[in-house]
């Protein structure tokens, strides 16, 4: 056997499987309006988590893969599994949870960490992954930043993973919960085994794992920040497959809007791109709007107690999965507060009740319609 560990980018408490009711009271007493998001669930987890002592160093949890407690507990238990028995090959992502893992694959092994080339005829037998919640049902979701779904999209895209790969996740018992399926996306890891310091469950998921890169979903920041993705983009473009990125897609909406399309039009352009950019989508709606509303006239949202370490990447990220994607974003981080405009008074007034209490690394973010003379 040897260990693939590289990365492209450089007692217990039980959190009830029920997720819409700990969501309900996440929010105040009553669900939000279009319902859960994957925020909502990372959000409960690490909060939980953090209020219940349960997880190690390091602390706080919040925006990472957590290194619960139990977690050797847990990685013991791939020792007994027949794909880690018979595998050759095995890739286990660098989380502090799954040290375990990683010093169970490195007995007897010679080779470990080697690089691996984009033409190398390697297949991996078992992928090892961190999760922030995972349900019975092998629906992952992880602390956001999309990168164990490439990797793996990435191993696809090279012919080192295939249907006979297996994937087994490693949680404590109070991050197994129930996730909608309607969350899932095509791009999203699905797993076939979850190890908890308490069980063994076999997911006998159906769903289809990562066919390979969708690069609709990556965008020029990820491109920058992993090197690697440019190889993998000009080979697939060579082969004549559509590489168009995300924020490509955007720039040819956001120019049309610039030039006074008509809403049919956009609506013809995003017909096109396949729903390729969700901004592009959001902001086809808010331009409509605007013509309904000529003066330019907006209702702004203040949001306060924003957290020091939130960066405005992540706030749009959380505000996009509660469809609250504003007009602008007036981020004065320093002051940990930010205003959002909306194009009337009805829209941010749903967006403050999307968004009333929210909770950001434990802190929770004050959410009203601004004064006119700005909020301090």
């Amino acid at each position: 056997m040897s260990l693939m560990q590289t990365r492209l980018h450089c007692p217990s408490g039980r959190l009830s499987t029920n997720f819409f009711e700990n969501v309900c009271n996440l929010r105040r007493g009553s669900c939000h309006i279009p319902g859960v998001t994957k925020w909502d669930i990372r959000q409960k987890v690490w909060d939980y988590m953090e209020e219940n002592n349960l997880a190690n160093f390091p602390r706080p949890v919040h925006h990472r893969i957590p290194n619960f407690k139990g977690a050797y507990d847990a990685c013991n238990k791939i020792k007994n599994l027949d794909c880690f028995i018979k595998a050759r090959e095995v890739k286990v992502d660098p989380d502090k949870p799954l040290e375990g893992v990683r010093l169970s694959a490195l007995q007897g092994v010679k080779d470990f960490s080697v690089p691996v080339r984009l033409d190398a005829k390697v297949h991996i037998d078992l992928v090892v992954v961190g999760s922030v919640a995972v349900s019975k049902e092998g629906w992952r979701i992880g602390k956001g930043e999309g990168f164990a779904d490439l990797e793996y999209s990435m191993m696809v895209s090279m012919g080192s993973i295939d249907e006979n790969t297996v994937v087994v996740t490693t949680v404590h018992d109070c991050q197994l919960l129930d996730i909608p399926e309607e969350l899932m996306d095509d791009h999203d890891l699905i797993v076939d085994y979850i190890l908890t310091p308490t069980q063994v469950i076999k997911t006998d998921c159906k769903r289809s794992k990562p066919q390979g890169i969708i690069w609709s979903k990556v965008d020029s920041g990820m491109m920058k920040k992993i090197p690697i993705l440019k190889s993998f983009h000009f080979r697939e473009e060579q082969a004549g497959k559509d590489v168009t990125l995300k924020d490509e897609s955007c720039i040819d909406t956001k120019e049309m809007i610039r030039k006074g399309a008509t809403t049919t039009l956009m609506e013809k352009h995003l017909s096109g791109m396949a729903g390729n950019c969700d901004e592009c989508e959001k902001q086809t709606e808010f331009d409509s709007k605007r013509q309904t509303n000529p003066l330019g006239r907006v209702t702004t949202v203040y949001m306060g107690n924003i957290p020091q370490d939130m960066r405005v990447s992540k706030l749009k990220n959380i505000l996009r999965d509660h469809n609250a994607v504003p007009l602008r974003l007036n981020w004065q981080g320093a002051q940990h507060r930010a205003f959002l405009d909306y194009p009337d008074e009805k829209t941010a007034e749903a967006v403050v009740t999307s968004l009333s209490g929210l909770s950001l690394s434990g802190s929770t973010i004050r959410v009203k319609l601004a004064n006119k003379k700005r909020d301090n």
